[in-house]
């Protein structure tokens, strides 16, 4: 691994981190209310411009894990530009490109640079911050959850301005730039030592790869449930479409609140505590919207509820495998992986079940995807102290974290 100087200006670079997130939630969350818009200009029908989410997904979940080695290898602020730049460029094509499989090619290569900035964000911001990133992460996450609110907005207006999508995905692609160069020219930081011996290798791997799969049943749950709402809302005539959009809005709404909220509460409250809460919150609201399955009141405060409870559990999960691990740039990218594999698998399944089984089984699967994850937790952190007592046998000479 190269060396690399401390970060000498770590609020600049923080705040640089946070400006490409928002650029992350805004290329993320635009292929959605563009879709109709991007399936007019290859003349594709909807089932078959649903390609270009495979392809996403698959050049995201590449880009994480190639990502990860990368910036175990080079200085972080060379990466990371190169990621925006390759975003900006993708992102200038998308809107003029009449060929399906063209738009899916370029879409992967969309997807590559999104793993790669995703990535960068949280592995360096770690290396910035250590031990006291919990809040500065909920706050990196936060942002992205800004930028998924803004792009459903931005889209609407610029589509009721000029009449087409070109100009959304160019300014985009413009925005990354200005925060690629600012980022190029920031001392990159060390991938921080770890002082004690955490080296315990079955240990270690069995914790990473609980932890891997800890995101891919969340991320699985938290997408499954943003794409599905709409769908699941108007199948049952629970609202009209225009009432279920809004109900959409409102489940991001809440969830980009609570990553507010869960920066203030990251500095009181340890992961342990906020993960446990996040996912016993998750399986009540989820469990008032199937108990009250034909009311429309239910459905609003559960969604609600579920927005705010899944809010902070990725970034606190990263928090507590921060405090217990050696975090490097290919550990990070392996936990986006399995991130990106479980917003592919569930949203999937959820589809497939809605067709044979009907609407209901929706709110089924996502609860018995979420109590999978709590059972997760407790394994992890059963795990964590076995860790933390191999490194510390004597627990009176020093405090685990």
């Amino acid at each position: 691994m190269r060396n690399r100087s401390p970060v000498a200006h770590p609020i600049a670079a923080t705040t640089a981190y946070y400006l490409a997130f928002i650029l992350l939630g805004l290329t993320t969350a635009v292929t959605g209310p563009t879709l109709p818009a991007l399936a007019r200009h290859t003349g594709s029908r909807i089932d078959q411009i649903s390609l270009i989410f495979i392809t996403g997904s698959l050049g995201y979940m590449i880009g994480s894990w190639i990502g990860g080695r990368t910036y175990d290898q080079l200085p972080g602020h060379r990466v990371m530009p190169l990621g925006l730049l390759a975003l900006a460029i993708a992102a200038a094509f998308i809107p003029v490109i009449q060929d399906l499989w063209i738009l899916a090619a370029v879409i992967f290569i969309l997807g590559f640079a999104q793993g790669v900035v995703d990535v960068g964000g949280n592995a360096l911001l770690i290396w910035v911050h250590g031990a006291g990133v919990g809040p500065y992460m909920n706050g990196l996450h936060f942002f992205f959850g800004v930028g998924a609110l803004l792009s459903p907005i931005v889209v609407a207006q610029v589509v009721q301005a000029t009449g087409d999508i070109h100009w959304i995905y160019w300014f985009f692609s413009l925005a990354a730039l200005p925060v690629a160069a600012w980022t190029w020219f920031l001392p990159s930081p060390s991938l921080r030592e770890k002082t004690t011996s955490r080296s315990s290798i079955p240990i270690y791997f069995t914790i990473v790869f609980l932890v891997v799969l800890f995101l891919f049943l969340y991320v699985g749950a938290e997408i499954g449930y943003g794409n599905w709402i709409f769908t699941y809302t108007t199948t049952l005539q629970l609202g009209t479409p225009m009432s279920a959009a809004y109900l959409t809005s409102a489940f991001w709404g809440f969830f980009t609140l609570g990553r507010l909220a869960g920066i203030p509460i990251s500095t009181r409250v340890g992961p342990k505590k906020i993960l446990l809460a996040d996912l016993i919150g998750c399986l009540l609201s989820l469990g008032l919207i199937i108990v009250g399955a034909r009311s429309n009141v239910t459905l609003w405060l559960g969604t609600i509820a579920l927005g705010l409870c899944m809010a902070s559990i990725f970034p606190t999960m990263l928090t507590l495998a921060e405090g217990k691990l050696h975090i490097t740039g290919s550990i990070t990218g392996w936990f986006l992986v399995g991130s990106g594999l479980g917003g592919m698998v569930l949203p999937w399944v959820i589809g497939q079940a809605f067709m044979s089984i009907g609407p209901q089984i929706v709110m089924k699967l996502i609860f018995v995807d979420v109590l999978a994850n709590l059972i997760i937790l407790v394994i992890i952190a059963r795990r964590f102290n076995l860790y933390d007592k191999s490194l510390n046998p004597n627990p009176t000479l020093e405090k685990t974290t």
